[in-house]
């Protein structure tokens, strides 16, 4: 396991895991009369006349924003914009190493969502893209759906949509090892924040019906008079049965639990209420919801968690380097159901014979990359 005191010697000694470096040295007259003025006069003329030149002139081509409001950082919480910009640094390294794309953080210093929006909106004009992360829920449903509206750049909220796209590919690789269909399996998420919503929603999309999904009260339910306006949405999509209560009764007979919630909540007792050989994805970082080897030890057949030092990896970095990359290549301003199907699919396929260990490619498999830009195409 990661010593976490390495992890913060790091950070010491690099003070920043990013810097900006220029594509022309400046050590002429010439060069610098070229890049700067008088020589790029012309280039601002162009852009004058025709807005979209600034895809053939400027950085806006390969760049996006990554966006937070400090609201919603790993497991960590409402930890706000200073505390959270360490995370968006490795967001934006993980762009360059992975994909080639720079990738600015970019933390604001409110919670407000119309502030946030016309934050966003007036920046802009710099970026192909927005990448929104670490946002809490319900805020960042709206956050992310009226901003789509308003720019002709694409903008997600990968949280949500790269988080869903790994867990489908995850789920179509593990249910090969138990042979089962993901169609037909009983399958409980639990947590309803911006990932575990997601989830829902694109497994619905994919053609899985019996699903059910908790929040910190319990069952989302037509029993409750508790719920958001989004949370009733999920009524419609989640709990053919209309059961209520808490974790213990919704994972009797299931056969995927899936955590987007808090660590060690999956306990020995919920673990062998499920069907034989159970499939756990404990995703809450940093500490999942139950550890591996406590879950192998209870029976589960397999597991994954989002972290990098343990297998079966189930974690957005995997997706949103690809489909950020697809996006900007391609030009495509608005995300589909189908664009995400089609992305788990293609990198789900990368695993030619699924085992207990290995569901999922690793992050440094090359082939991750292009595989999700030629599937979204």
């Amino acid at each position: 396991m990661l010593n976490v005191t390495d992890s913060l010697n790091l950070h010491h000694k690099l003070r920043g895991k990013l810097s900006i470096q220029s594509k022309i040295r400046l050590n002429t007259r010439k060069n610098l009369s070229l890049a700067y003025t008088p020589g790029v006069a012309e280039a601002v003329r162009n852009i004058y006349i025709n807005k979209n030149a600034l895809y053939d002139l400027t950085i806006k081509n390969n760049t996006i924003a990554v966006v937070t409001d400090g609201s919603a950082v790993l497991g960590l919480g409402n930890v706000g914009p200073e505390a959270a910009l360490p995370v968006m640094e490795g967001k934006c390294a993980i762009f360059k190493e992975f994909a080639d794309i720079n990738a600015f953080p970019i933390c604001l210093t409110t919670q407000d969502t119309e502030e946030i929006i016309r934050t966003i909106k007036n920046i802009a004009p710099v970026f192909g893209g927005i990448n929104l992360e670490d946002i809490s829920a319900p805020r960042c449903f709206e956050i992310e759906k009226r901003l789509q509206k308003k720019l002709e750049i694409p903008v997600m909220h990968d949280d949500q949509h790269a988080t869903t796209i790994v867990v489908l590919a995850g789920l179509i690789n593990a249910v090969k090892i138990v042979n089962k269909n993901l169609k037909t399996v009983k399958i409980v998420i639990n947590g309803c924040g911006a990932a575990g919503t997601a989830i829902a929603k694109l497994l619905n999309y994919y053609g899985i019906k019996n699903l059910i999904i908790l929040d910190s009260q319990g069952i989302i339910s037509s029993k409750r008079n508790d719920l958001t306006v989004y949370k009733k949405e999920l009524v419609k999509i989640t709990n053919p049965e209309n059961i209520s209560g808490n974790l213990d009764r919704a994972v009797i007979d299931a056969d995927i639990l899936i955590g987007v919630s808090v660590k060690n909540i999956f306990t020995k007792k919920i673990i062998q209420s499920m069907n034989p050989e159970p499939i756990v994805f404990a995703l809450a970082n940093p500490d999942p919801e139950v550890t591996p080897a406590n879950a192998r030890k209870w029976g589960v057949k397999v597991i994954a968690t989002g972290r990098s030092d343990y297998p079966n990896q189930i974690n957005n970095a995997l997706v949103f380097p690809g489909f950020f990359k697809g996006l900007l290549e391609n030009r495509i301003t608005k995300i589909t159901d189908e664009t995400k199907i089609k992305a788990a699919i293609a990198l789900a396929g990368l695993i030619k014979k699924p085992a207990q260990n290995h569901i999922i490619p690793s992050i440094f498999d090359k082939r991750v990359v292009t595989t999700i830009v030629s599937a979204i195409t």
